[in-house]
């Protein structure tokens, strides 16, 4: 009965992102109302406390942030809502 490895109902979600000028993501607003610097949201999503997102490394080398593929375009994280 080890649930050392997180449960994913209390995981958090993102539910609006920031852009910069070029429309790259910059921040991050989850479900529980944490503003987080893309670093930050990119720990918490390595530590498995945001759900619905993984990271992945680019082919620059540089790890990011992107939504799980689950074939609904309206829940990528480029169509949540500004804040």
């Amino acid at each position: 009965m080890d649930q050392s490895n997180g449960t994913q109902a209390s995981s958090e979600t993102i539910v609006a992102v920031q852009k910069n000028g070029d429309g790259d993501l910059t921040a991050f607003r989850t479900s529980s109302g944490r503003d987080l610097d893309y670093a930050t949201a990119l720990q918490e999503v390595q530590a498995g406390r945001i759900a619905g997102v993984n990271a992945f490394k680019g082919r620059d080398g540089e790890t990011y942030i992107r939504g799980d593929a689950d074939g609904d375009p309206s829940n990528n994280l480029d169509q949540l809502p500004l804040f």
